[in-house]
């Protein structure tokens, strides 16, 4: 019997909109100041082995140039299987009239996937040829590119990962027998409007649209803040999960944000939910 399962393979963040970066390169560049954020991801809490997501990014501007630069490392782990990443951003922004920015940018990197086979095996006495009896790993290079229309009120992104589809076999013996891996283009589409309530009060519903590999799944968010200094919001993950999420600015410099998933499909049965941690600090505005 032959099953066909189909999954995404980019790490995804319930917290996105706090650090946006991660989905689009060309974000690196749209603030007057440098930062730095990082997210770990405990997912599906109560099931051996579970995914765990640990990242960190850092971007900003250029002083005399509408042009931006950034970093980032992540690594993404579930069960034996890991993948590492790190690599660089570069963007470049232009008006298109006073109150409307466009950013577009290109990150380049290299992706590390690794295989640990011995902790695959049920029984050392049982040889199993699909199954690795070490550990292993390739090195591939990466690149994504996107696209950033932005401006005080409200924000269109498109981008797209994975964008060299480079093959990944870790276990050589076995590639005329089950076929190539190889990494898929993941694209992302998301957008987001600020309503102004008063001086002190502000509502903003967002829409993330993700594709991968024939996939579609939608996410609707809406975060109200005060003063620019709490958020508060709830995010619906199409037929998977109901998220709530908390972040706090202190004195515009420290960020800390935090978030729950509580899984609406079948696996509820079995996970106790997800928790996702932000943490960030934002540098003095470059004049």
């Amino acid at each position: 019997m032959a099953l066909q399962l189909n999954a995404q393979q980019a790490p995804y963040y319930t917290q996105y909109m706090f650090n946006d970066y991660l989905i689009n390169p060309a974000v690196a560049g749209t603030y007057n100041f440098f930062q730095i954020r990082g997210n770990s991801r405990v997912q599906w809490i109560g099931i051996n082995e579970s995914p765990t997501t640990f990242s960190l990014a850092g971007y900003g501007p250029l002083k005399n140039k509408p042009m931006g630069y950034g970093g980032y490392i992540y690594n993404d782990i579930t069960g034996p299987e890991s993948r590492l990443s790190l690599g660089g951003s570069y963007a470049y922004n232009i008006a298109i009239n006073d109150a409307i920015r466009i950013s577009g940018g290109l990150s380049i990197g290299i992706l590390q996937y690794k295989i640990d086979g011995t902790i695959m095996h049920i029984d050392d006495e049982i040889y199993d040829p699909a199954l690795p009896q070490g550990v292993e790993s390739r090195i591939i290079p990466d690149a994504s590119v996107g696209f950033y229309l932005y401006s005080m009120y409200y924000y269109v992104s498109i981008s797209a990962h994975q964008l060299l589809g480079n093959k990944y076999n870790v276990h050589e013996e076995l590639d005329s027998v089950t076929g190539i891996s190889r990494l898929t283009q993941h694209v992302y589409l998301s957008g987001g409007y600020t309503i102004p309530i008063n001086r002190d009060w502000a509502v903003t519903p967002s829409l993330m649209i993700k594709y991968a590999g024939m996939q579609l799944q939608p996410e609707l968010n809406v975060k109200g803040e005060y003063q620019r200094m709490i958020w508060g919001g709830l995010t619906y993950r199409y037929g998977h999960s109901l998220s709530v999420l908390a972040a706090y600015n202190y004195e515009n410099k420290a960020y800390i944000g935090i978030a729950y998933d509580m899984a609406l499909s079948e696996l509820r049965r079995y996970t106790s939910g997800t928790i996702e941690v932000m943490i960030g600090y934002r540098f003095n505005p470059i004049k």
